[in-house]
């Protein structure tokens, strides 16, 4: 599974998804061209680490309708993001390697 993330990965989560056998991307700026630089068009998860970058999810559906959306993040989605959000997940609640093994 080829997984985009945005954001910092304070928690370990690239790590995590690579052992699990998946591909990692990260882009550190969630925007159109930072997206498709990353290879969000042949993506199949687009997981989000930062809330601050929240915006970045409508981004990501308007060029890939069907992407899976996961944020890995403390805190609050606005709630145009949430609708389109398919998990969240609390880091502090279940850590990296389940949520790897999840996807």
């Amino acid at each position: 599974m080829q997984v985009i993330i945005v954001g910092s990965d304070p928690d370990g989560i690239t790590d995590a998804l690579e052992a699990e056998g998946h591909s990692v991307t990260v882009a550190d700026v969630g925007n159109r061209p930072g997206l498709e630089e990353a290879g969000i068009h042949d993506a199949d998860v687009y997981l989000l680490t930062e809330m601050a970058q929240a915006t970045s999810i409508a981004v990501a559906k308007d060029l890939v309708p069907d992407l899976r959306i996961v944020v890995y993040a403390e805190g609050s989605l606005p709630d145009f993001a949430s609708r389109q959000t398919d998990l969240v997940v609390d880091p502090n609640l279940l850590g990296p390697e389940a949520v790897a093994e999840e996807l």
